[in-house]
């Protein structure tokens, strides 16, 4: 069987992270991705924050596996033509340029329609219509902008941006979600269509518990926020620290080792209808006839009490052990896991979330496969291309140029 999105054409002029997380999703599920390069020197990131000199960084490479890379310069005679070309011969064109960028190069999306009105225009913006839609948004500004960082950091202090890319790679993974669906609805209207997602809306839709939590604030205080009862809430949803936010006291508790081992935590939730399990497993059966601590609400004001008692107890043992002492209890936890021991678990490398590549310049590396798993159709991870490597290849194949004619957009440094 073939790949999912196999004879499917992508115009990939995305660069950095938002739009190529997009793009690279296609193209594992088997997309021909042609990434549209600037001549000389390419996607920005290619040079970003190498570890290699002259080799492309692991920025680019992780965010580029399984494209073609065709060099062109639409600004010129040949590139236009070039350019005009590939937007007739392609299904999607993905883009996340700075607004109107697209435009001045002489292709808006009226063109686009008259030039193939089967195109799915494709777009991430930092902004939807309104005061803010000509504004450039990177990572960062994205998730203050998007709610995330406004309840994200410690109880009463300043707010925090958190490591996960929920800007940039948020968005390109709901932007794939819009290409499919418009990739669906073209079989049967025959026609493209816009798809656009704007950087703050996906990032707020990631945070849609804490809108849901802002609109029951004006109705009481949220009680499983770490605030109640003894605290104070303003008008607007706090932050709450590592409290889980789902109804069900969690937190983050120390193990053993933590004097010097950075990870070497576990979160932990108290779940009701577990908890006997726990406090039996933490010494603290007395506390199940007490009811002083026997149920939810009475435990509800003197959590911070709860969590340094289990602590006392997860302290003896490192983090693995705490799971396997936990599980079997069905206590929810999770371990602060370190990206070198995720870069190292073998179950991650067994269903291809954690991939070897080999690179001619560079060696083998890792990068994240595809998190989206298809039973009959598993996707190969490629390594990403270097820069302009298929640029004949694309131009005879695609745009059906012969030597002449390559040889004249070679000259017109159109690639």
């Amino acid at each position: 069987m073939g790949k999912a999105l196999e004879g499917v054409r992508i115009l990939d002029m995305t660069h950095v992270q938002s739009g190529p997380t997009c793009t690279q999703i296609l193209a594992w599920f088997g997309a021909d991705v042609i990434k549209i390069e600037r001549p000389g020197s390419g996607d920005i990131t290619r040079g970003q924050l190498r570890d290699i000199p002259d080799v492309d960084s692991l920025y680019f490479t992780m965010l580029n596996a399984n494209k073609r890379s065709l060099t062109l310069n639409p600004k010129t005679e040949a590139g236009n033509e070039i350019f005009t070309r590939l937007i007739e011969e392609c299904d999607v064109m993905v883009e996340n340029f700075a607004p109107g960028a697209i435009d001045r190069m002489g292709f808006p999306w009226e063109k686009i329609q008259e030039l193939n009105p089967r195109m799915i225009y494709a777009s991430v913006k930092g902004f939807g219509p309104g005061p803010y839609e000509d504004c450039k948004v990177y990572e960062n500004i994205a998730q203050c902008a998007g709610g995330a960082v406004s309840t994200t950091g410690e109880i009463d202090r300043f707010p925090m941006v958190t490591g996960a890319q929920i800007g940039d790679s948020g968005t390109g993974i709901h932007l794939v979600a819009g290409i499919l669906a418009a990739l669906l609805q073209r079989e049967k209207s025959g026609k493209g269509q816009r798809v656009t997602c704007a950087m703050q809306d996906s990032v707020l839709n990631l945070c849609r518990v804490k809108l849901r939590d802002q609109q029951r604030l004006a109705h009481g205080p949220l009680t499983e926020y770490p605030q109640y009862p003894n605290g104070e809430f303003g008008d607007a949803v706090p932050r709450a620290g590592n409290a889980s936010g789902g109804g069900q006291p969690g937190w983050i508790v120390k193990c053993k080792g933590w004097e010097t081992d950075p990870d070497a935590y576990i979160y932990v939730i108290t779940q009701a209808r577990a908890f006997p399990g726990l406090a039996k497993a933490i010494g603290h059966e007395d506390w199940l006839e007490d009811p002083e601590w026997s149920t939810p609400e009475a435990r509800l004001p003197k959590l911070d009490q709860v969590f340094a008692e289990i602590e006392k107890w997860t302290m003896t043992k490192d983090k693995m052990e705490v799971m396997g002492i936990l599980n079997p209890l069905n206590v929810p936890c999770g371990p602060i896991l370190s990206m070198k021991e995720l870069a190292e678990e073998d179950a991650l490398r067994q269903t291809g979330t954690v991939v070897e590549v080999d690179h001619p310049e560079r060696g083998k590396y890792l990068t994240v496969g595809n998190p989206i798993k298809l039973s009959d159709s598993p996707p190969d991870v490629a390594r990403s291309p270097l820069l302009g490597e298929h640029t004949e290849e694309i131009l005879k194949s695609v745009v059906g140029l012969d030597d002449a004619g390559i040889a004249e957009a070679r000259r017109q440094g159109a690639i």
